[in-house]
């Protein structure tokens, strides 16, 4: 049975390219063959857009409607409510009702692994080889259930002076998730994004990045930087790699596209000859 790894693209902090991040690099991992889903988790339903879905409160099946069926014991439809990019990409869209959802979560039983099963009753993993959940600007229990769902986590960090408070609860709830819900969660890395290259501030959060936190995640290499086309791509409904092939924050999303693959193949690597010992 093939390795479906679900990351969650995490950062309590809004303004990061959490959604930039899941668009482009789930198109550029289907681009390397990989078949692959994402799921918009955040109820203002950027990513949803972004994917050219100009209205997302009309649509008939939303990750909230997906949600509450596993709530109510309802069987799910595999392939229900998913829509399928022009890009090669599918996707979960989201609109406003996710909020409300994160309300009826608080009082429901088995709270915080709704997305979870969602994902085991739907076969998810046993179709896609990546699964991405681009998450709120909050640690609610939607971001928790995101988490609890997922393989690994990737934090986008904006090239300013870090607020290292941040920092530091998003990875003490990550860790509270990985004790008390989800054993296999870890941190796959932080990625420096809209970064201004003209100045040597993203060398600087780097290496802050790299002496507070590097013991426990890895600093890509890749640093994202800042690009107008980024977001006009998003206005277009299409990734960058469609928008702009040649701009800059294309190439730095393709070599995260690379690193990312690369650590999936070390992780297999290391616990295929662990198994052989």
């Amino acid at each position: 049975m093939k390795k479906c790894n679900v990351i969650a693209i995490c950062n309590q902090k809004g303004g990061v390219a959490k959604t930039t991040t899941a668009l482009n690099l789930g198109v550029g991992l289907a681009g390397e063959g990989k078949k692959l889903l994402l799921i918009d988790c955040d109820p203002q339903g950027d990513l949803t857009v972004s994917l050219g879905i100009k209205n997302p409160d009309e649509l008939e099946v939303t990750l909230s409607d997906l949600m509450m069926k596993v709530l109510k014991d309802k069987p799910v439809t595999p392939s229900e409510g998913i829509i399928t990019h022009k890009e090669g990409v599918d996707l979960i869209p989201s609109n406003l009702e996710l909020s409300s959802m994160e309300i009826q979560l608080v009082n429901a039983m088995s709270r915080e692994v709704t997305l979870k099963n969602y994902i085991k009753e739907a076969k998810l993993k046993e179709r896609y080889d990546y699964v991405i959940i681009d998450c709120m600007p909050s640690l609610g229990m939607i971001t928790i259930n995101a988490l609890a769902a997922a393989d690994k986590v990737i934090i986008p960090v904006q090239a300013q002076y870090l607020p290292a408070k941040g920092m530091t609860q998003l990875i003490g709830t990550i860790g509270k998730v990985k004790r008390t819900l989800n054993p296999a969660l870890t941190i796959d890395g932080a990625i420096l994004t809209l970064v201004d290259n003209r100045t040597n501030l993203a060398r600087s959060i780097a290496e802050t990045l790299r002496r507070q936190y590097g013991h426990i995640m890895k600093i890509y290499k890749t640093r994202v930087p800042v690009a107008v086309k980024a977001a006009e791509a998003s206005a277009a409904g299409v990734s960058i790699y469609a928008y702009d092939r040649n701009n800059a924050a294309c190439k730095a999303y393709e070599a995260l596209t690379k690193e990312v693959i690369q650590n999936g193949e070390k992780e297999r690597a290391g616990l295929s000859s662990s198994l052989c010992r």
